[in-house]
């Protein structure tokens, strides 16, 4: 009896001196979930904000903002960009009856260039849209990739985009206004095998706009990565779906944002799934990754 009570003593003896290392362990704990608490509602706050107030309160028309006339690179590749490029259309940018189709091939040099500089001089450029090469989302590794493709790819899809942001941004600061949105993709926010290029692409693009944000936004030019994930797309057979939208739906979604974000999916379902993917260890997406791939 005696031992019992002497154990029973010394158990509340202990308790009481780690008392105080309980109570701020509880701390700890209330203190992490609140901060996860109010980092989901920023979140959600934010999910509000960049996609669903801009397509209940319009604001004036994308012409009037940004300026009259849009160059779009890489609509024949990409049907997103040419979705994209017809939205612009539909309110009031100049695309459609009186587009200036220029082709220009830059996989060799960019002396074609000078022939788009021309062709835009004297003209109001409020748009300009580089979208990724799709060709580029399909799986392959670095060394199943020729020399004269590689060189093609990153030529057309980092030179180029850079060359025709330098080339319409004098017109664009002389003005005090307009919009450079690169389209990229959302499937290598993290990296995978058999994406190399597309994630080389994709990197440069992203923090390279996010640069030129920081550069000219204060000088009236606003600047946009958009990073979407998967497209409805006849070419490689992804029906439509929630998360799978058809190009038409996702770039009424993305020009909503114009003006609000300057780094987003640019659809609400994508950024959901932007989320959760930024909430996956680094060793679960390898792991996951390799699996898949093989």
């Amino acid at each position: 009896m005696a031992a019992v009570d002497s154990f029973s003593l010394l158990y509340r003896e202990i308790a009481r001196s780690c008392s105080f290392y309980y109570e701020t362990l509880a701390l700890v704990g209330v203190l992490y979930t609140a901060s996860k608490a109010v980092a989901l509602l920023r979140n959600c706050c934010s999910l509000v904000r960049v996609h669903f107030l801009p397509r209940i309160f319009t604001n004036k028309k994308l012409s009037h903002r940004f300026g009259d006339w849009a160059v779009i690179y890489g609509k024949d590749q990409s049907p997103v960009a040419l979705a994209y490029a017809e939205e612009l259309a539909r309110q009031g940018v100049t695309y459609g009856v009186e587009t200036v189709v220029i082709l220009a091939d830059f996989s060799k040099d960019q002396s074609a260039l000078k022939l788009i500089q021309e062709v835009i001089r004297d003209k109001d450029i409020g748009f300009l849209v580089n979208c990724v090469e799709e060709a580029l989302t399909q799986p392959q590794n670095l060394m199943e990739v020729n020399e004269e493709s590689l060189m093609g790819a990153v030529n057309k899809n980092t030179t180029v985009m850079t060359l025709m942001t330098r080339l319409v941004l004098p017109g664009m600061l002389q003005r005090s206004r307009g919009a450079v949105v690169n389209i990229t993709t959302g499937a290598c926010c993290k990296p995978l095998p058999g994406r190399v290029m597309l994630t080389a692409s994709m990197g440069y693009l992203d923090h390279f706009s996010r640069a030129l944000y920081l550069e000219y936004s204060s000088k009236g030019i606003f600047i946009q990565s958009l990073t979407p994930f998967q497209i409805a797309s006849t070419r490689r057979n992804l029906k439509e779906g929630l998360f799978v939208p058809k190009p038409q739906v996702y770039a009424q979604h993305a020009i909503s944002t114009l003006g609000v974000s300057n780094r987003t999916t640019g659809y609400w379902p994508h950024t959901l799934q932007y989320g959760l993917i930024r909430c996956i260890p680094d060793w679960i997406w390898i792991l996951g990754s390799r699996l898949f791939i093989s």
